[in-house]
């Protein structure tokens, strides 16, 4: 296939380079051009100009950008340089919204859209195992899941347009809750005077077992935030929960909680920090 993909950070770079690596014949844009022609070198791919250039002709473009209006941005620019039939696959993490808002737009266009938002974080990207929540037309993500595939270990079709977005809300939910519990179970333990390591070796083969202490544990004992998803990131993301709680009357204390949480660590200077850096706060 002849594939597109828009936005080139932690996440898009690497996933644009499985693409290549899987035989379709990459073209890329990002906003900063230099990112984009290091990856073109470094995967003898195209960089272009614009979003719309790379998308001429295109049977798919990815998305993997900022927000909502960054979206919105490249979804008008892309619309008229797609192939016929040409679909879009939106990576990014925005409102449902947007994600309705585009699925139409594009099909009044001979379009689609499909709202692809990913959980697995900058490891999940590099090593392909990323976990995609698919919204929009059942046929679109038909012919979609070969493509995606390359860069994801699970790829599953939530429902209709905007279901990727929701389903993507309902795991940030969960991480938040998982992740407060986790700080506040390491700064206890410290206080307690307990060894952080041999706890984690006993619990860890019990019902507390996570992927957020498999792999947070040991580098929150340690005071180390610089592995993954940023807290400026989680927040945007956190947000769009909230929003959409208060639309459909969903109660998320917990998750409001954390979120108010999370801007202390950002008043810390935590900006970029990972989401782990909630046990920061609790050192302080």
């Amino acid at each position: 296939m002849r594939v597109a993909f828009i936005g080139l950070g932690v996440m898009g770079f690497p996933m644009a380079g499985h693409l290549a690596k899987a035989g379709h014949e990459v073209r890329v844009f990002n906003r900063s051009a230099a990112k984009a022609q290091a990856w073109a070198v470094d995967h003898s791919g195209a960089a272009f100009s614009t979003a719309a250039e790379a998308a001429q002709d295109c049977d798919l473009v990815a998305l993997c950008v900022g927000n909502d209006e960054d979206v919105r941005g490249v979804v008008a620019s892309i619309l008229p340089t797609l192939a016929a039939n040409g679909l879009i696959v939106d990576h990014t993490t925005t409102s449902a919204k947007v994600a309705k808002e585009m699925a139409l737009l594009a099909a009044q266009s001979g379009k689609a859209f499909l709202d692809a938002p990913v959980s697995g974080g900058q490891a999940g990207a590099v090593n392909g195992a990323l976990t995609i929540m698919v919204g929009g037309d059942l046929a679109a993500y038909e012919r979609a899941v070969p493509v995606i595939s390359a860069y994801a270990k699970a790829v599953r079709r939530m429902g209709e347009a905007g279901s990727g977005q929701l389903a993507k809300m309902v795991n940030q939910i969960c991480i938040a809750g998982v992740v407060q519990g986790l700080a506040e179970a390491v700064h206890f333990a410290k206080n307690a005077g307990l060894d952080t390591d041999e706890v984690l070796a006993a619990i860890s083969q019990g019902a507390a077992q996570s992927w957020q202490m498999d792999n947070r544990w040991k580098t929150m004992a340690e005071g180390k935030f610089e592995f993954g998803f940023a807290v400026d990131w989680m927040r945007k993301d956190l947000g769009l929960v909230l929003d959409e709680a208060r639309t459909n009357g969903s109660h998320l204390a917990v998750t409001a909680l954390v979120d108010q949480f999370y801007s202390e660590i950002q008043a810390m200077g935590g900006h970029r920090w990972d989401t782990s850096s909630l046990a920061a706060r609790l050192e302080r």
